[in-house]
């Protein structure tokens, strides 16, 4: 009998969920490439299957995948590029990646094809609890370590966590903290959708644990959306909740991430943003600068050097303290009690890193070998109001109206925006790369790999996601052309939005890809974008009209 009633159960616990997926899921997203490749290969001799369905009409997976991997082929020969053998591993390396992603989304494929929506459905869910477990734990060893319940105000440490508490949170893919964020942004859209409102929130804590304001205000945008146009009572309820939660996050938990997202929009839309960037030969002490010429960053340090100024001004009119041992002052409290003194952690000496952090160490070397050719890094002071992203994007356009010819097809794969190109200068940014075979385009060099130095070589306060040039548009406009972008609305984007009419949940997660699209190579990344097509295609099959 016990023996019947434990086959019964396992039973019944196999096809609770589809565990391959699951499994091919925690493997494939996680971020090292050396992880991802067996996961391919495991889930290809679990389940066999090569049948792609590329087709002109009604094709099965996006066409996007096939056509923007006859570009580079185009641009290879028009260029001549085979001549270089470097270049020829580059784009081996670039066509591997497109590859890779074509095998991933053909086995999503299989398997919203073989489940009933259902047992996806829980698959997603056992997904989305174990990534808030993992998050949950990084957030654990984060307090454990500085022993203080909120790390976000926590400034010790050289102010290693603090405003960048989020960038630790990284969950089950053990990526960046955006991947993370975007994950449980897609989960807060998809639970809602589905009324499951303990998932919805454990979602959106997650997400607010990575403290990702770029993912947060597009969210809030699509929730809004939502909230006006498509929802019931209850759904808007929880979207409340939601708004809530993340207003107390900003005001009471990380109040300074509030404070540097109204910054940042100050900045971006100051009168003067769109002045051209200026060098400034002999620069005026911060302290005396108007708030108005000063970047988000420039503005911390005017704050915290005018806070020490006055700390060091009151300190003058306290009691002179008695001698102490080996000279140390003694602070008498007013009960005549001795008080011995504690380190001010928010002091100049526990918040600022004088020498270079290690992995910052081979982008100064890079600058200061090639200080001539790079007109943006290689300058001792540069000073603009716009973010980085912003000047990359007037980067690609600028360098297409100087290449006429490029606006076709591009400047080739690798040779100007993306993470290809990054990883294949050797200098560690996107993963390894053999140093015989390191490439730099010169095109890449001046533009966005200068704009990314002369940023990312300083302190960790200029690290952040809208000073990176990282864009899948800007990368298919710069290095695939208007062909490249065509492709991707019409093969990509168009392959999900055509079924428009009939999406729920997939709607606001396809709006929401859109948008993001705009801030990494999230392609290259074989994270983001394989769970987003698991859920659109599986969005597709269950509100399919021959599915009943």
């Amino acid at each position: 009998m016990n023996n019947t009633l434990a086959g019964l159960n396992f039973k019944k616990l196999k096809g609770y969920a589809d565990w391959k997926l699951l499994l091919f899921l925690l493997l494939f997203l996680n971020v090292k490439l050396a992880v991802k490749i067996p996961a391919i290969v495991i889930i290809y001799i679990l389940q066999f299957d090569f049948k792609f369905g590329f087709k002109l009409k009604n094709s099965r997976l996006p066409l996007f995948y096939l056509l923007v991997m006859v570009i580079p082929f185009i641009d290879l020969l028009l260029n001549k590029s085979y001549h270089n053998p470097n270049y020829l591993l580059v784009f081996l390396t670039g066509m591997v990646f497109w590859l890779l992603c074509i095998l991933a989304i053909h086995q999503v494929k299989l398997f919203t094809e073989k489940n009933e929506p259902e047992v996806i459905h829980r698959t997603i869910l056992i997904f989305f609890i174990i990534n808030a477990v993992v998050s949950l734990l990084n957030m654990a060893v984060i307090i454990g370590e500085i022993r203080d319940l909120n790390p976000y105000t926590y400034q010790g440490q050289y102010q290693k966590y603090f405003i960048g508490t989020g960038d630790y949170i990284k969950g089950l893919t053990f990526d960046t903290s955006t991947t993370n964020a975007i994950l449980n942004a897609f989960g807060v859209i998809y639970f809602l959708i589905r009324k499951n409102a303990v998932m919805q929130l454990v979602c959106m804590a997650t997400m607010l644990l990575t403290a990702s304001n770029t993912t947060n205000i597009l969210l809030i945008l699509i929730l809004a959306g939502l909230f006006v146009f498509n929802s019931t009572r209850e759904q808007k309820s929880m979207i409340a909740v939601c708004l809530v939660m993340l207003i107390v996050f900003m005001a009471k938990i990380s109040p300074q991430n509030n404070r540097y997202v109204m910054e940042t929009f100050e900045s971006v839309f100051h009168k003067g943003a769109l002045n051209k960037p200026v060098i400034i030969l002999h620069p005026i002490p911060l302290t005396e600068k108007p708030d108005s010429t000063l970047n988000p960053e420039e503005k911390k340090q005017k704050t915290a050097m005018l806070y020490l100024d006055s700390v060091e001004k009151a300190k003058k009119n306290l009691p002179v303290p008695m001698a102490g041992h080996l000279g140390q002052p003694m602070l008498i409290g007013e009960s005549g009690r001795i008080l011995i003194p504690k380190p001010d952690i928010n002091s100049a000496t526990y918040q600022n890193i004088k020498t270079t952090p290690l992995a910052q160490k081979p982008l100064v070397a890079f600058i200061n070998s090639n200080k001539t050719t790079l007109p943006i890094s290689g300058q001792s002071r540069y000073n603009t109001n716009l973010p980085g992203k912003v000047v990359g994007a007037l980067q690609t356009v600028n360098f297409l109206k100087q290449h006429p010819a490029k606006i076709l097809t591009g400047d080739g794969m690798g040779n100007f925006s993306s993470k290809l190109a990054f990883r294949v200068t050797g200098l560690g940014m996107s993963g390894g790369y053999p140093a015989k075979h390191i490439y730099i385009n010169p095109d890449f060099e001046v533009n966005h790999l200068d704009l990314y130095l002369n940023f990312f070589s300083k302190r960790a306060g200029y690290h952040s996601l809208i000073n990176s040039p990282f864009s899948v548009y800007d990368q298919l406009l710069a290095e695939y052309g208007l062909l490249g972008l065509l492709v991707l609305f019409a093969g990509y984007l168009g392959f999900f939005a055509k079924h428009y009419k009939t999406l729920t949940y997939g709607l606001p997660i396809l709006a929401l890809t859109a948008a993001m699209l705009f801030f990494d190579y999230w392609f290259e990344q074989l994270s983001v974008l394989v769970f987003f097509e698991l859920i659109l295609l599986l969005n597709i099959k269950e509100t399919a009209v021959n599915y009943a």
